[in-house]
């Protein structure tokens, strides 16, 4: 069995991490072009580095929670039968990997790793970034951005999402607005194929009428409850 699942922030909402769009959430007290965009970071990369340092380190505060385990082990329970587990996330934290999660794909980047904008390099980044940061590989200063997706900029795996999606025997959203695209749309491409959906969330998405099961409540309760039933149905 070929399981996708597609999480958002509400799974690590629940762990303590800042959400985005919620009425309270980061977009409410910073303007996501001053801090989430190319052009931004162009105009004050200071500002940005800010942003992005303060968010690295509060991840440090945070662990995984009860939706983010039982993820984990469903991948391993399908291995183990086996099937596959393919976890897209748009989160940029790293609470999935914490938890044990292995066949992962940050759609939207990860905060702890930094990219060099002049040679392309990727490192894992625990530290402060700032104006007068080196790249390791080419010594570059100055380059050194967060590894993560801006407004504006594409996705990445896109690829490897659609290879996974098409050939998906199930797929479930768990803790997204389903108003962010491309991502809103997996669960639309995957209904027009006739491949089950789930919804697992806090309420409706934007776009639940994609799914023909939904379940409603916290993630950390909703979620460990429906990979209990998905394995002893295997």
């Amino acid at each position: 069995m070929r399981v996708v699942v597609l999480t958002g922030s509400g799974v690590s909402a629940e762990s303590g991490v800042a959400t985005f769009r919620d009425r309270d959430g980061i977009w409410s007290k910073y303007d996501y072009r001053e801090v989430a965009t190319p052009e931004g970071f162009a105009a004050d990369p200071a500002l940005v580095h800010g942003f992005y340092n303060a968010r690295r380190r509060a991840l440090q505060t945070v662990a995984p929670n009860a939706a983010h385990a039982a993820l984990a082990k469903l991948e391993e329970e399908l291995a183990a039968r086996g099937g596959a587990l393919t976890l897209i996330t748009q989160n940029v934290d790293d609470l999935h990997e914490r938890a044990g999660s292995k066949n992962l794909l940050h759609m939207h980047g990860e905060l702890a790793k930094a990219r060099c904008g002049a040679c392309g390099d990727i490192y894992l980044c625990k530290d402060d970034l700032g104006v007068d940061s080196q790249c390791a590989a080419c010594g570059q200063v100055g380059a050194m951005r967060q590894h993560v997706v801006w407004f504006g900029e594409t996705p990445m795996f896109m690829d490897e999402i659609e290879d996974a999606v098409m050939a998906a025997d199930l797929f479930v959203s768990i803790g997204t607005s389903g108003s962010v695209y491309p991502a809103a749309g997996f669960a639309a491409e995957a209904h027009s194929r006739g491949v089950p959906c789930t919804e697992l969330n806090l309420e409706p998405s934007e776009n639940a009428w994609a799914f023909s099961d939904a379940r409603y409540g916290r993630a950390g309760e909703i979620v460990p409850q429906w990979v209990e039933e998905l394995i002893a149905a295997l």
